[in-house]
């Protein structure tokens, strides 16, 4: 697998939004990076309107502002 552990796309249904939901799925899926030897840093592509909910997370934005299916996406680093 590599230094790099990548989260792909994260979705909660929006009636289920607000509750915490999409902070344990990606703190669970840190969780399951922490785990997995030689693996040192998570990365994911999030939503420019997103960006305040990962970086909570405790994830950095790196990179410049790119286009994924018409929305603006930033990459977004975590070291473990």
């Amino acid at each position: 697998m590599g230094d790099l552990g990548k989260i792909g796309r994260v979705c909660v249904l929006r009636t289920a939004r607000g509750r915490g939901i999409g902070a344990a799925l990606i703190r669970a899926a840190v969780a399951r990076f922490r785990e997995m030897p030689g693996v040192w840093t998570v990365k994911l592509g999030a939503q420019v309107t997103a960006l305040g909910f990962y970086e909570a997370l405790g994830f950095v934005a790196v990179g410049a502002i790119y286009d994924d299916a018409g929305i603006q996406h930033r990459d977004m680093v975590l070291g473990l």
